[in-house]
């Protein structure tokens, strides 16, 4: 049964057991109640063979050339915002032919930074390496805080390829030039709040001093955050909610008095400093809600990337020069999910935020594959493993794709005929760090509307996983 993703895995990177199973049921029970059989099954045979001739005409392959992607870079023009996607957290193609436009945007068009779906702490010591103001020694070594699961997702060979590549890039040019790497994630709380108090003490130690006081709230669940929410539920007293908005308005006060004056790398550290506050607030937001809403929670974090993403464009924006960012994130996120079935449940996107936001200046490119390998788990916290991905369900996008014979492809949509030949729709399948082969229709398919839901896709007939660090 095409029940979204988000059932077992709402956020991609925590457990919300709660969730799972109210959206499981909420969506289980009408289904049995009517005897109808699966969503997924929607579409007919007959209704994959009509749209084959407009994917054959429109499929641009994939070679491994340089000017394979010339078309995309087209598309995307002077856009300030290009989101790319990927259909698993553990599929090599996706991390390395998003590395390849990376690095052409950067190289080509000038974009300021990279920004994934990670904790700000975790990037922030791999920016430091990439511009050269780390004692890290190596991309490896810069890559290293990625360490809790799932480590596998940015601690792989392809994100460290691109990370040295930005190192390289970076090394012959001014402080106020140099490509950055950022997370727009919230889930690091506790280390977001460490590094606060850290930098406060060096700063100020009377300030570090209340910074601790206040975040000294979350004690009792650093070594489990998400015991927070719960608790904070049943009893209000327990809420840290006021110390967190109060540390926020106590941060940002220091930083607008001190940034007119500071050199790129101070602006940098402020900035940092900044959104440490900002994950803490947002965190505690984000993981109080989740005991009440799964909904509520997903678009809490959405809306936290979204702004994240604004906050930094403002951050490396100059006179004259607005920035220019470089977004990775799973389709669920930075596809528009008002032209999937995740519209039906109220949940949003950071790509549908963004898109609204900027229009035509953001551009959304999902990946997709029909089958091969992935790196994924089967259960929260298990270390993952290699998995067989199977073949693409009988009438989805992917199963489309791999009838019309067009191998490894890039499909644009915005704005082209292929879009209105493919207008419709038809399951999607979303594989995050889970996985669940027998429970594919269940656990990762969903109804969307792809040639809407991005600007253009790129589809891989097989696969194979990431090679952890």
């Amino acid at each position: 049964m095409a029940v979204f993703e988000s059932v077992r895995n709402a956020a991609r990177l925590a457990p919300r057991v709660s969730y799972r199973f109210a959206l499981l049921l909420t969506l289980l029970i009408p289904f049995l109640a009517a005897g109808c059989t699966s969503v997924v099954q929607r579409p007919a045979g007959a209704a994959t063979a009509g749209p084959i001739a407009p994917v054959r005409e429109a499929a641009l392959p994939l070679t491994g050339r340089d000017e394979d992607y010339d078309p995309l870079m087209n598309l995307i023009g002077d856009a300030r915002f290009v989101l790319l996607g990927d259909a698993t957290h553990g599929t090599h193609e996706f991390y390395q032919e998003r590395a390849r436009l990376t690095e052409r945007l950067i190289r080509e068009k000038g974009f300021d930074a990279v920004a994934i779906e990670g904790d700000w702490q975790d990037a922030g010591r791999v920016n430091r390496y990439v511009r050269g103001l780390s004692g890290d020694a190596s991309a490896e070594q810069a890559l290293a805080g990625f360490h809790d699961f799932p480590g596998w997702m940015w601690a792989n060979t392809d994100v460290r390829d691109l990370v040295e590549w930005l190192r390289q890039h970076n090394a012959s040019r001014p402080a106020a030039e140099r490509a950055g790497f950022y997370g727009l994630d919230l889930y690091g709380l506790v280390s977001s709040a460490d590094a606060l108090t850290a930098t406060l003490d060096r700063q100020d130690p009377a300030a570090g001093r209340r910074a601790r006081k206040r975040y000294g709230c979350f004690s009792r669940y650093r070594a489990d955050i998400q015991k927070y929410g719960p608790e904070a539920a049943a009893h209000p007293a327990r809420s840290c909610e006021s110390r967190a908005v109060e540390q926020l308005r106590e941060v940002q006060g220091w930083v607008a008095a001190e940034l007119p004056h500071a050199d790129p790398d101070r602006r940098e550290a402020l900035f940092s400093a900044l959104q440490d506050a900002r994950v803490v607030r947002n965190g505690e937001a984000y993981y109080r809600v989740l005991a009440r809403s799964g909904v509520a929670s997903w678009n809490l974090r959405d809306r936290h990337m979204a702004s994240t993403l604004e906050e930094l464009a403002n951050h490396l924006s100059t006179p004259g020069k607005p920035a220019r960012i470089v977004v990775w994130a799973h389709n669920s996120h930075l596809g528009d999910a008002s032209k999937t079935q995740r519209a039906e449940l109220g949940e949003l996107s950071l790509g549908q935020l963004v898109r609204q936001r900027h229009g035509e200046d953001a551009v959304l490119v999902g990946f997709t594959t029909y089958t091969g390998t992935v790196t994924a788990a089967s259960v929260w916290g298990e270390r993952g493993r290699l998995k067989e991905v199977r073949p693409a369900l009988h009438g989805s996008w992917a199963d489309l794709f791999h009838k019309a014979g067009i191998g490894d492809s890039l499909l644009l949509m915005r704005g082209g005929a292929l879009a209105e030949a493919l207008a419709g729709t038809r399951p999607d399948r979303d594989i995050g760090v889970l996985y669940h082969p027998q429970d594919e229709r269940r656990d990762h398919y969903i109804q969307a509307r792809l040639p809407e839901q991005f600007d253009a896709v790129v589809y891989f007939d097989r696969t194979r996983s990431v090679e952890r660090l």
